[in-house]
């Protein structure tokens, strides 16, 4: 039996997408960093009924790029300028965190559809206000950048839990390990992404709701500075762990390091009252394994970019798909808040080294 791993779902969805609209969604994309150049590439050549119309970056050089690569001629340096110049249908943001909140607030105001990466907002007053604002606009898309919810493993790990599979879902471990050589740069943006549990983990506390469907009670943190003393100086840490209980009784331990030296290394696992499902357990590049002078080993994924490109293109489709189809992603602005609000409790629980009971 051919197994439907999100991909077949995917595919589906192209080839009916154009009987539904034959107009192309006008996109326009804010940030193009690191990630921001990698969405950008999938709206602009891979995404279908997709049109990436308009770019904004404070960086001219990145500007250049998206004019030269990308073959965008519309560039603005000033966000404001974009939304009130570009005859644009959505705006896929990819700034900085501290930019996602007041960035959809202003496009949901314009009559955009919004994709934001995580996090929503950089604390709860901002989530909420942005909660507020998609709840007054309920004709258009906002979606969240959770894009492990998009991942093929992950979304058919999701489809073998609510098939009953493995019983009833009780205990979630997961984690989000970095390669080392990126945690010297990550320092600097601690004071405005929020740390390591809202940085890494935000994505670990997502999947823990959605596999269990249960809200967190208490989070636990502990965790240091273990090779990067630069961590703690910025009341950080550059290893974590966290024990959460949730309001039915389930549990879930969330892990996060920025210093692993072999590759991106993210997984999970779901246990049940009647089986175990194990998502990436070992970070391996491709099935190919070597045989030679250093013992037999398997290469590793790079970065979280090579980890989950095939999910970052799924999403990045679904998008486009919920605007043309005219119906609601699976991830919400309420998501984006549960998220941020978990983050927020496992922050102030490893600063002050108790456990914290979310109201």
């Amino acid at each position: 039996m051919l197994v439907d791993t999100g991909w077949q779902t995917f595919n589906k969805r192209l080839q009916k997408k154009w009987s539904i609209s034959m107009s192309a969604v006008k996109i326009g994309i804010v940030g193009l960093g690191r990630l921001g150049k990698r969405h950008a590439a999938n709206l602009r050549f891979r995404v279908q009924g997709a049109e990436l119309k308009a770019a904004c970056s404070i960086v001219p050089e990145e500007l250049e790029w998206a004019r030269t690569e990308l073959g965008i001629a519309e560039t603005y340096i000033d966000y404001d300028e974009m939304l009130n110049e570009a005859k644009l249908d959505a705006i896929f943001l990819v700034s900085s965190s501290s930019m996602h909140a007041v960035q959809s607030m202003k496009a949901l105001s314009k009559g955009l559809h919004v994709f934001t990466e995580k996090p929503m907002g950089v604390n709860l007053e901002e989530c909420k206000k942005v909660e507020n604002v998609v709840g007054e606009h309920g004709d258009q898309v906002f979606f969240v950048g959770f894009v492990r919810r998009f991942d093929p493993s992950y979304s058919y790990a999701k489809k073998l839990i609510d098939e009953g599979v493995i019983g009833e879902p009780f205990l979630v471990r997961s984690q989000t390990v970095d390669l080392d050589e990126y945690a010297e740069f990550q320092v600097d943006f601690v004071p405005s992404s929020g740390g390591i549990f809202l940085d890494c983990n935000v994505h670990d506390i997502d999947l823990a709701r959605w596999f269990l469907g249960s809200e967190v009670k208490t989070v636990y943190a502990k965790g240091g500075s273990y090779v990067h003393k630069a961590f703690e100086e910025v009341n950080d840490a550059d290893n974590t762990i966290v024990l959460t209980t949730f309001e039915d009784g389930k549990m879930a331990v969330i892990a996060a390091s920025r210093t692993a030296f072999h590759g991106h290394d993210t997984h999970t696992e779901i246990t049940g009252s009647k089986g175990i499902l194990k998502i990436g357990m070992t970070p391996a590049k491709n099935r190919v394994e070597i045989f030679d002078v250093h013992g037999a080993r398997q290469e590793c994924v790079n970065d979280f970019f090579e980890r989950f490109q095939e999910g970052f293109l799924i999403e990045a489709q679904e998008f486009v798909d919920c605007i043309l189809e005219g119906r609601k992603p699976i991830v919400s602005a309420i998501d984006g808040t549960k998220a941020t609000e978990v983050g927020f409790a496992m922050t102030d629980s490893f600063k002050q080294g108790r456990e914290i009971v979310l109201d």
